[in-house]
């Protein structure tokens, strides 16, 4: 379970009891206040023999250094220049090096540098990040750890304990995302996603949940066809926070949501199947945005909309050679029944843009391997019609750490998506799987400034670091938050 903290601020002093974390840069220099502590060299002794050098996130403990302090932990701050994710790393690595202590304080200052509230913040963030663990079904080997009060002893605490509001949101949004990729498949299931999403109302987000009656009379067959190899029925969840000025077009975002993919008829191998639990990141981190936004009063309009099946290959699923009319009216040849995700997709994007008439719209989505092998897994693959959003997305991916990779689009990739019975089809070649999967979406978003994210490799399974050691991610909350925040509100 969640190791639960307790995050408090407080000027810069020393500890009298518990746990203390003391940040070291790059040239292994001991902060001011740490030197204070280090009366008789011990700190520096442990540091010289472990030869740190102050690398972000790294860290050298050192027990029992006073009678009343249980350990010191020396956490790297590298250089000069370091941004916010670089902060969550250090706040991450020092509540990993704490141990099963239940206070820990980190003083938050460096040699001859300052740290602003938004660092202390972004701190704060990284220690709630790396406390996550999700094994909420484990009844053996389950960790039990003492709630820990986590104190950040920076220059502007005040200032520091403001801004902590807004990014505990976002943080909590993050959290859960990661929740709703975790859970296993046969317990999270379309209408148990609804149920989860119906949830936000309580922080004032507007939700409508669309059943299958529902969606067949918007003509949505592009959606209802993936779902309905499946005994349990599709939803899709239209969220709305309206916290911007009154009639002011919104800002939307359309999240992918297959719960489960099997490939359907065309089905997956089976090694590793078990990790298409995940395929509904998407939706997932639409969700943990509209909790983000709602929980800090976003001065934003904003639409969530996340299309939730599960894709089975039983008696009834569509099959390859299926021809289906999406809500658009386009008829959509199906190639590969394991090219599901942009059929959920093309009537989400359809009906957003045709309802909402955004300003912007931005999906999400676990859509392709191709995405991995062209980028990894440390960047998501950013398709997009419009220069001045792609920008923004770029910018806000370099800010939050959740960076995006802008990919080609143009109309040789377009024709390769060219049907010979129906007006398109939802697989093309070999090769460039991930870009005309991308033009694949174009074709449903008419003249709105859209933007597609594809993160498969980010989502779910993707590197671990200081303060993400989660299967799930929650890749895209943060970046969707600070898009919003520094462009739309």
């Amino acid at each position: 379970m969640a190791r639960r903290l307790n995050i408090a601020f407080s000027s810069i002093d020393l500890p009298k009891s518990g746990a203390v974390a003391f940040l070291v840069g790059e040239n292994g220099k001991l902060s001011p206040a740490a030197r204070r502590f280090d009366s008789d060299g011990r700190l520096e002794r442990a540091k010289s023999i472990a030869e740190f050098k102050g690398k972000i996130g790294a860290s050298v403990d050192v027990m029992a250094p006073r009678d009343h302090i249980d350990r010191v932990i020396l956490v790297g701050a590298g250089g000069k220049e370091i941004g916010e994710p670089d902060w969550m790393k250090i706040g991450g690595a020092a509540v990993a090096g704490a141990g099963s202590a239940s206070s820990l304080t980190l003083v938050a200052e460096t040699d001859g540098a300052e740290i602003d509230k938004a660092a202390a913040c972004a701190i704060a963030a990284g220690a709630k990040l790396r406390a996550y663990d999700f094994d909420a079904y484990k009844t053996k080997d389950r960790k039990v750890r003492p709630a820990l009060k986590l104190v950040i002893a920076c220059s502007d605490p005040a200032g520091a304990r403001k801004a902590w509001k807004d990014m505990e949101a976002a943080t909590d949004g993050v959290i859960l995302a990661r929740d709703l990729v975790n859970e296993p498949p046969n317990v999270l299931g379309p209408v148990e996603f609804a149920g989860r999403a119906r949830q936000l109302s309580k922080l004032g987000v507007q939700v409508e949940v669309l059943d299958d009656k529902a969606m067949r009379k918007l003509k949505m067959g592009a959606l209802l066809g993936v779902a309905q190899g499946s005994v349990r029925p599709g939803r899709m969840v239209v969220m709305q926070w309206k916290g911007g000025k009154a009639g002011k077009a919104p800002v939307a975002f359309v999240g992918k949501g297959v719960v489960f993919d099997t490939g359907g008829i065309s089905i997956k191998p089976a090694g590793g199947m078990e990790d298409m639990k995940g395929d509904m990141g998407g939706a997932a981190a639409v969700t943990g945005l509209m909790h983000a936004l709602a929980a800090r009063k976003a001065k934003v309009n904003a639409v969530g909309i996340i299309g939730l099946v599960e894709n089975m290959p039983d008696g009834n699923a569509q099959r390859p050679g299926d021809i289906v009319t999406s809500m658009s009216g386009q008829t959509i040849e199906i190639i590969n029944t394991d090219a599901e995700g942009r059929l959920v997709l093309a009537d989400a994007l359809w009906y957003c843009q045709n309802r909402f008439k955004p300003q912007a719209m931005i999906d999400l989505a676990t859509l392709t391997g191709a995405i991995m092998v062209s980028l990894g897994q440390h960047y998501a693959g950013l398709f997009s019609n419009n220069d001045e959003l792609a920008t923004r997305l770029t910018e806000a991916g370099q800010a939050t750490g959740e960076r995006v990779w802008r990919m080609p689009m143009g109309p040789e990739y377009n024709k390769m998506m060219d049907s010979k019975f129906a007006d398109v089809k939802n697989a093309g070649e070999r090769w460039g799987g991930s870009i005309t999967a991308a033009q694949f979406l174009e074709r449903f978003v008419n003249n709105t400034v859209w933007a597609h994210l594809d993160i498969a490799g980010t989502a779910m399974g993707s590197p671990k670091n200081e303060y993400s050691q989660s299967w799930g991610s929650g890749f895209g909350v943060r970046l969707l938050d600070r898009l919003v925040a520094d462009n739309y509100e």
